[in-house]
């Protein structure tokens, strides 16, 4: 919540086969403990048309939520040195949308073998995770429950599980941060299309 690319687009840092592993492993990063949902990360209005391709728009994929104070302050962490960018483009009066979960918590395009989503049309956030920038570096979250953090252990590991390079994570980074309407690196003028805001 958490090989195939459009023309242009560098492939994401996954494999087909640890996304098997990992929801045969269970839990995943495509499972939210109930009750955190608003801690999920939002989709853009690119992501969501992108999605929409692919599912439409009937099944249930998307929840409106409100900006709370605990989803500012992840999103505030996520970008610490854009405080007021992120603020500004998430208004705790405001809405954006997330991914829908089942009772469980469950993604609802997660399946017995994966996310049932073809790589291209994930959410940015899902095709990064583990990996993230900070300071300009390709960090990785330290989250016990990734099969991928703990086979990998570093993050040069955890790269090579995947088969992904340095690079492709800071294009992904990059695509994610405009698509959510900050500018493709820190520092850089803000951007726009800004996140779809619903309820505003």
């Amino acid at each position: 919540m958490n090989a195939f690319s459009r023309p242009g687009e560098i492939p994401a840092p996954s494999n087909p086969e640890n996304c098997r592993q990992c929801a045969a492993a269970g839990p995943t990063c495509c499972t939210l403990t109930p009750g955190h949902e608003d801690l999920c990360f939002p989709i853009s209005e690119m992501e969501r048309h992108r999605i929409a391709e692919h599912v439409g728009l009937s099944l249930g994929a998307f929840t409106p939520e409100a900006n709370s104070g605990a989803f500012v302050s992840c999103m505030r962490r996520l970008f610490p040195r854009e405080g007021k960018l992120v603020e500004s483009l998430f208004p705790e009066w405001g809405r954006h949308l997330r991914l829908s979960v089942t009772p469980g918590g469950h993604c609802v395009f997660l399946r017995d073998d994966g996310c049932c989503l073809p790589r291209e049309a994930r959410p940015y956030y899902c095709r990064l995770f583990p990996f993230w920038m900070t300071d300009g570096r390709v960090t990785a979250f330290a989250a016990a429950g990734c099969l991928v953090h703990r086979q990998g252990r570093t993050v040069a590991g955890m790269l090579a599980l995947l088969l992904a390079t340095e690079g492709q994570v800071r294009d992904l980074h990059g695509r994610l941060r405009l698509a959510w309407g900050l500018p493709p690196r820190e520092g850089m003028p803000a951007v726009t299309p800004a996140p779809a805001r619903f309820g505003t």
